[in-house]
């Protein structure tokens, strides 16, 4: 679990303008591990993560997949090693029915019908949806229509699982709930890369965390390592978790600084409470 499932070396890519959005990208990604990148509007996020299906090919240097290189590699090829869940489910879905939609992955991969029907209806039934299967999607509300994009990707049982912005407009609840089903994939040996502005949510879930700023990589490194370095996290115009800001505003109270959870704060808060004369 500890090999590279994706390679990046010397990432630069240029839009129509002169000034490159990503440039001299450099990242390994480890099979099964759960990566984050964040960083501010306009840091390459998203045009990072798009070399890795192929959706963009570099201008510069290589990205490789599952040892294949993308720049030889169609969307089409890459998508039986990456899933990709766009920002907003509507760019995603377009088929009649929920059941036609989480089959057109896996069917388009080839597989035979009988494999087909059973990944749709394995699928349907782990994301709650079988009541929905000859829905058509646009009827359904916005946290179902995520779900039924999430069940789209993740009936093609990709090995790499992408999810940009995937709480965006969804409740508690709702995120919750999808990031359940996110974490059963990475269980099942799946690597899950988090292109994310919240960082309660990285601190959550993911294992190691990419900052990007402007364009290329500030850091990559453990999660707890990122997130308990204000002055790292000020040059990407970021916040620290509301409860890493906490405690290390309390650090004069002698309450370490590394908490990155709601329980890691409390329970740093009671073991002080608990050596107070």
């Amino acid at each position: 679990m500890n090999q590279p499932i994706i390679e990046i070396e010397g990432l630069s890519h240029n839009y129509e303008a002169l000034h490159p959005a990503i440039h001299d990208v450099n990242l390994s990604v480890s099979q099964g591990s759960w990566v984050a990148i964040a960083g501010p509007n306009g840091a390459g996020k998203t045009t990072l993560v798009r070399h890795i299906n192929a959706l963009l090919k570099p201008s510069a240097g290589s990205v490789k997949v599952a040892g294949t290189d993308t720049r030889d590699a169609t969307v089409a090829d890459m998508a039986r090693h990456v899933g990709y869940v766009f920002q907003n489910p509507d760019h995603q879905i377009f088929c009649a029915t929920c059941r036609d939609e989480i089959a057109f992955g896996p069917r388009n991969l080839g597989l035979a019908e009988s494999v087909v029907r059973d990944r749709t209806q394995e699928a349907l039934a782990w994301f709650g949806l079988e009541a929905f299967a000859d829905h058509p999607p646009a009827l359904l509300s916005y946290g179902q229509r995520r779900l039924v994009a999430l069940a789209s990707v993740l009936a093609m049982q990709p090995e790499i699982l992408i999810l940009d912005e995937p709480t965006v407009g969804l409740d508690a609840v709702a995120a919750d709930e999808l990031l359940r089903m996110v974490q059963e994939r990475q269980r099942e040996g799946g690597t899950i890369i988090l292109v994310t502005h919240n960082l309660t949510l990285a601190a959550r879930h993911a294992e190691e965390m990419v900052v990007m700023v402007d364009g290329h990589v500030l850091i990559q490194d453990k999660v707890r390592r990122v997130l308990t370095r204000p002055d790292l996290l000020r040059k990407a115009h970021l916040e620290p978790p509301p409860m890493t800001a906490l405690c290390q505003s309390l650090a004069d109270c002698g309450i370490p600084g590394d908490a990155l959870t709601v329980s890691e704060a409390a329970e740093a808060i009671l073991r002080q409470l608990e050596h107070r004369p």
